[in-house]
């Protein structure tokens, strides 16, 4: 039965972990990766595998063995009236003050087919590794279960002093780039997310702040705006993810304990996975880089989720944001090609 994590790096390097995992409660002296639920709540995040290999870059090592069938997954349309009263509710708190912005999840659920009397979602392993450059590569796969994708946004990264982080948000086609450089809807949504890391670092040093840019990742452009800062302690790794964990870009402003309740309560009632948003890092060696697991797809024996988010802000409008998200999940099924 299988029991692996992965990781890759936006340059193709990856760490393949093979279990079964010990785990633990703070980050051990070795290596290890970083699993855990989007509210945070593993007592033992840290999942140390039996065996580590690196990958330099391309194909999964020879000892890997996976399939090579392509998973075949009927899906079905998902229903707008949960998400469209979720957007009414949060816009009405934007534009009363109670809220900044919000980031409701919809999830498309389907079934795998059986082929050669098999389900195995296992052939996509080689879809993570064969990602675009620019884009990290997660996976967990526990048995039947498990969740992989290739992300375009970075949590943190530390290594020594240097912690690096970035604010991605906002969402356009590429043949859009025009119009979505002067969209003063997307500009908010991403000016919010970098003014968020700003103040969440500050504490921990001086704070650099790069110039919005725009970035593509599989097929869709973004606002992205690099941000580090010089660590004048020595933060625990825990506590760093705690600090930036959820963004803006993925989760609420304010960060406060009645919106995060808020925002829990949307996602349970859209059904989002534990996983979609969450943090997933490798420390090896002297680094420990963390991403924010989207553009992925998750399973539980034959069902299957392929999830999306969206910002809403003053600016937002139904219409926008629900093709947003079907962008999204349609960039992930090309990646993944289901």
């Amino acid at each position: 039965m299988m029991d692996l994590a992965l990781f890759r790096l936006p340059d193709g390097k990856a760490w393949i972990g093979e279990g079964p995992f010990a785990e633990a409660a703070e980050p051990p002296p070795g290596d290890a990766f970083y699993v855990n639920d989007f509210a945070l709540s593993s007592p033992t995040p840290w999942k140390i595998p039996s065996r580590l290999t690196e990958v330099p870059a391309g194909a999964l090592p020879e000892h890997f063995s996976v399939t090579e069938i392509q998973p075949r997954i009927v899906w079905q349309k998902p229903a707008t009236e949960w998400f469209k009263m979720a957007f009414r509710r949060i816009r009405k708190d934007v534009l009363s003050h109670k809220l900044r912005k919000m980031v409701p999840v919809l999830t498309e659920s389907g079934t795998l087919l059986q082929q050669n009397g098999q389900t195995d979602l296992s052939a996509l392993l080689n879809r993570v590794m064969d990602a675009p450059s620019g884009l990290w590569g997660y996976a967990r796969i526990e048995g039947d279960k498990g969740f992989l994708g290739a992300t375009p946004e970075l949590l943190l990264r530390k290594e020594g002093s240097r912690l690096e982080t970035m604010a991605l948000a906002g969402t356009a086609k590429p043949n859009g780039r025009e119009s979505f450089v002067t969209d003063a809807k997307e500009i908010e949504e991403h000016e919010l997310v970098a003014g968020f890391l700003k103040d969440a670092l500050a504490p921990l040093g001086k704070v650099q702040i790069g110039e919005r840019q725009t970035s593509e990742a599989a097929g869709l452009t973004h606002f992205r705006t690099e941000v580090a800062v010089e660590l004048e302690g020595n933060p625990d790794l825990n506590s760093l993810v705690r600090r930036l964990h959820p963004t803006p870009a993925v989760g609420c402003l304010p960060r406060d304990a009645a919106s995060l309740e808020k925002l829990t309560e949307y996602r349970r009632q859209l059904q989002a996975p534990d996983y979609f948003g969450a943090p997933f890092g490798l420390k090896v060696g002297n680094a420990f880089h963390a991403v924010v697991s989207i553009r992925g797809i998750g399973w539980d024996g034959d069902k299957v989720m392929l999830s999306s988010g969206c910002g809403i802000v003053g600016g937002s409008a139904f219409d926008h944001e629900w093709r947003e998200l079907r962008l999204k999940r349609e960039s992930v099924a090309r990646l993944l090609g289901l």
